[in-house]
């Protein structure tokens, strides 16, 4: 079967491109506290690539605390935003993760086109504090969506702005519903992180520092010939 063509990179920003997943869970962790239960590493993995007001609803659902107003509710997610933008406070360039400007830039060079496509409604204010954003051509994040992943919005987005198909992009993520929805979106992915959680991505790789750009470029190139574009729509 002759490779799709790869046209376009479409990235998760936290946790994949830059480091701040322990962010968001120290934030959870501190309002889970003030409402009276522990939450775990293990219980965050399931907030991880979803919306803020779903990432509440799944923290509330660990506590066991039903009956919540929508006035509460709204309460809750802002003071969790801010405890975690004062934590952003602290990102520099460093906390951007290993390999990955290296692999942009080569991406680049060889005339991929690079986007990113997040929940998160804090992207603009990352992207500015780690200097990444020159490496992107389109941002697409929690602002400019209605439907937070699993569902495809934010890729297919991403795929337009672009001006590319579906089928050409291949999408980096580090958590399930990010790539539940590249699948969705018609898109291949490479699962960024433990395999076991990442099972349908359709290449693992435990960092951008595991391979070489060049060796993981050619196990992209090759993806169809290899299985790994099985289970995609054509």
């Amino acid at each position: 079967m002759r490779a799709k063509p790869f046209e376009a990179a479409i990235f998760d920003l936290d946790g994949v491109i830059v480091d701040t997943a322990k962010f968001h869970y120290k934030a959870w962790k501190r309002l889970a506290g003030e409402l009276g239960f522990a939450f775990s590493e293990r219980e965050n993995e399931q907030l991880k690539g979803v919306s803020r007001m779903e990432s509440l609803d799944l923290l509330l659902r660990a506590g066991r605390i039903t009956d919540v107003t929508p006035e509460r509710r709204e309460a809750w997610a802002s003071r969790k935003n801010e405890w975690y933008k004062e934590f952003l406070a602290t990102l520099t360039p460093a906390d951007v993760l290993p390999g990955v400007r290296n692999f942009l830039g080569l991406l680049r060079s060889c005339g991929i086109k690079t986007g990113i496509a997040s929940a998160s409604k804090n992207a603009p204010l990352i992207m500015n504090k780690v200097n990444i954003g020159p490496l992107f051509d389109v941002v697409v994040d929690g602002n400019s969506i209605v439907r937070a992943k699993p569902d495809p919005e934010v890729f297919l987005q991403a795929a337009r702005l672009l001006g590319v198909a579906p089928g050409a992009c291949f999408v980096f993520e580090d958590a399930a519903a990010g790539v539940e929805g590249a699948i969705r979106a018609g898109m291949r992915v490479v699962g960024i992180g433990a395999e076991q959680l990442l099972a349908r991505s359709h290449l693992n790789i435990t960092s951008f520092e595991q391979l070489e750009p060049v060796f993981l470029m050619s196990h992209i190139g090759v993806a169809n010939h290899t299985g790994l574009g099985d289970g995609l729509n054509e």
